[in-house]
């Protein structure tokens, strides 16, 4: 599986989708850009996200809030005090890892050799731990009593578990030694409950109601790796839900079936999906599940789905002194909301959306790499091919390209043999390409190729957008 994940990272290299960073000066740690196919894989699930979650819902509206916000917000959010990642050093690599997490591989390694009695154990253990005041003590007890070695050394010689604060620090004003002291958000959702009167009252919107949002987010992982996975700098797209007190359950549960339902929609594979609910709640929590996804790397987290009670709220009208109560005209009575928060990583769904897609197949006798995106989150939805150079051909093409990048993001392309260019959108993911023959000067007519399948269709022109919009709702992964 490791190796399908290299394999995954060099092909997001040659084929620019991501790569590393500043990466003429060495790169920069766990920081990456988005190429060419990258950047539009990308905007394609943002638009798919705010399509669902705002156009698909008349009582939730968007927000665009400031990364660097008051100081203070993160004293009532409790980032300041509480905002840590349990870390440990192997003394004999000089390592760091979390503890929480080798802990949770050790018990699915116990699980897996089928020791079931003790995977139990651990996980109680591990279930108490992250729920105790001394959480890194415990933590550092678990890992001495299983003697869990170090995964890069094999050693079992480590530090003590210490806890690390994740938030970026910088200033505000010309004299970094006389300015203010700020923090570049570790989340979006802050900017969403500080802005809670803000968006109501112009939004004309009454309880039940979301506002939603996208946007950068900056956390200090001193534990950085899994390509982008893990980042300190990355985008969440988030929707805080406002709810009557003693509802939030209800709408947690019906937000936590449309999440993954959402999943389902983007093409992935239903197998790879599962809810996981949250060994250790946090302090601001009454419920937490994940939905997770199946990576080469093992079950990791893509989105959670938390009922967050009336903490934030509750704590920035205590910070500020300003009203974060609602009035009910209808039931004519006053509280402060509860929230129901649904948080998805965009560069963890980029990432399960590649790993999902990524296949291996034969083609006419040859080997071929395809990624087999859903249509409407594919880079490009169509290629357009002259087969010759001869007899107007790209003439034709390029009327083609023209009449079809109103509607979707289209590639012309005349390099290379026919079955070079096939493969080039085969690996970046296009499920049409539409070759102009000479015949296509008689009947008006092209030939559609379908990336799953590789059959061919002959379709007019005058078609062509009709076809692919039908072909792009209809497809489903499990019919791959």
């Amino acid at each position: 599986m490791s190796d399908l994940f290299d394999t995954i990272v060099s092909l997001c290299k040659q084929r620019g989708f991501i790569f590393q960073s500043s990466e003429i000066y060495g790169g920069q740690a766990a920081t990456y850009d988005y190429g060419p196919l990258g950047v539009e894989l990308k905007r394609n699930v943002k638009d798919l996200w705010w399509q669902e979650m705002v156009y698909g819902h008349g009582d939730v509206v968007g927000l665009d809030a400031a990364i660097m916000m008051h100081p203070k917000t993160w004293e009532a959010s409790g980032h300041t005090e509480a905002f840590n990642d349990p870390l440990i050093d192997d003394k004999a690599s000089n390592h760091r890892y979390r503890a929480d997490e080798l802990i949770e591989d050790h018990i699915r390694d116990l699980r897996q050799d089928g020791d079931m009695e003790q995977a139990e154990a651990v996980y109680e253990r591990l279930v108490a731990a992250l729920n105790s005041d001394d959480m890194a003590g415990n933590l550092y007890d678990i890992i001495q009593d299983e003697e869990i070695r170090a995964p890069r050394s094999g050693a079992f010689d480590w530090t003590p578990v210490r806890q690390f604060n994740l938030m970026f620090e910088t200033h505000v004003g010309p004299v970094a030694e006389t300015g203010d002291r700020i923090f570049l958000r570790p989340e979006t959702a802050q900017g969403i409950f500080v802005n809670f009167q803000n968006v109501r009252e112009p939004a004309r919107q009454h309880v039940p109601f979301g506002i939603a949002q996208i946007g950068k987010a900056f956390r200090n992982e001193i534990v950085a790796r899994q390509f982008v996975f893990r980042m300190r700098e990355f985008e969440q797209m988030e929707m805080q839900y406002f709810v009557k007190p003693g509802e939030q359950l209800d709408f947690f549960a019906e937000w936590r079936e449309k999440r993954m339902a959402w999943h389902k929609r983007l093409g992935v594979r239903p197998s790879k999906l599962r809810f996981h609910e949250h060994e250790q709640l946090s302090h601001y929590a009454d419920a937490a599940e994940d939905i997770q996804y199946e990576y080469p790397i093992g079950w990791k987290e893509v989105e959670g789905i938390h009922s967050r009670t009336d903490y934030d709220l509750k704590r920035h009208q205590e910070y500020s002194g300003k009203n974060m109560t609602y009035y009910d005209p209808f039931e004519q009575e006053k509280y402060i909301p509860y929230v129901v928060e649904t948080s998805v990583g965009l560069d963890r769904t980029v990432l399960m959306l590649l790993c999902d897609a990524y296949d291996e197949d034969e083609a006419n006798g040859n080997e071929r790499t395809v990624l087999r995106f859903h249509p409407e989150v594919a880079p490009i939805r169509a290629a357009i091919f002259p087969l010759s150079k001869k007899k107007g051909l790209p003439d034709i093409a390029h009327d083609i390209e023209a009449d079809l990048r109103p509607h979707f993001n289209v590639m012309y392309d005349e390099r290379g043999s026919m079955g070079k260019r096939y493969r080039r959108m085969d690996e970046a993911g296009t499920p049409f390409c539409i070759t102009v023959d000479f015949d296509t000067l008689d009947d008006q007519q092209v030939t559609v190729r379908d990336r799953d399948s590789m059959e061919q269709d002959r379709v007019a022109i005058d078609q062509l957008t009709a076809y692919i919009n039908d072909h792009s709702t209809g497809w489903s992964r499990e019919d791959v």
